[in-house]
């Protein structure tokens, strides 16, 4: 099977790692000098715990979450995004809540729905958005353009990596980040330098992992 050669870097929570690949790669709306392997975090349950608790520090002492919206395949991170916000602590404003843990489904056009019966855990409610990451922010822009639509209440934008500190005009908090990364860029496909070099892609990146070329 092919695979790339990815560099693993600790931090200072346990089950929290940093692991990507340099080269050229591209997604549907850039190219960049690094992959970003996020496929262990949202499938390892001790590695999405991780990743759940260093977002749940930036919330649980002062915002409301009754659902978490989660895209690019993140359940499982949600799922102990919501147990860590729910834990009973007195500074917590979602001690002793359920709250839901949901996924769009998403039309051949893009367009983000909710079938009737999950209207209800959106419509009034205040929902948190849950991505792998934040480049473009166009996927986090559509899920804020449908929570509100079906009448919710956006809580904030959380992600696994984002280059962009706000997206629909909310902010957004991710563990990692750029200066996580040496000489990090990403780059409108039309643009990429690399391209320009002459440089072959080496693989094609999306939420859910790469493909070699």
């Amino acid at each position: 099977m092919p695979t790339l050669h990815t560099m693993k870097y600790a931090t200072k929570r346990q089950n929290l790692f940093l692991r990507v690949a340099m080269g050229h790669f591209a997604t549907n709306n850039c190219h960049s000098n690094y992959y970003i392997d996020v496929v262990s975090q949202k499938a390892r349950l001790s590695e999405a715990r991780a990743v759940a608790e260093e977002l749940c520090s930036y919330y649980y002492a002062d915002t409301v979450v009754d659902t978490i919206l989660c895209l690019d395949g993140t359940e499982v991170i949600g799922a102990c995004f919501a147990d860590c916000l729910s834990k009973a602590d007195f500074v917590n404003m979602n001690a002793h809540k359920s709250i839901y843990v949901v996924t769009p489904e998403i039309t051949s056009g893009n367009q983000f729905i909710f079938r009737d019966n999950i209207v209800p855990m959106i419509a009034g409610k205040h929902v948190m958005i849950l991505a792998v990451s934040v480049a473009s922010g166009k996927t986090a822009e559509a899920a804020i353009d449908a929570v509100k639509y079906y009448g919710g209440i956006v809580s904030g934008v959380s992600a696994i990596f984002s280059t962009a500190e706000e997206c629909g005009g909310f902010p957004v908090r991710s563990v990692f980040d750029p200066k996580d990364l040496d000489n990090y860029n990403s780059y409108p496909s039309h643009e990429c330098p690399l391209c320009k070099s002459g440089v072959k892609i080496d693989a094609l990146i999306n939420s859910y992992g790469f493909s070699k070329l």
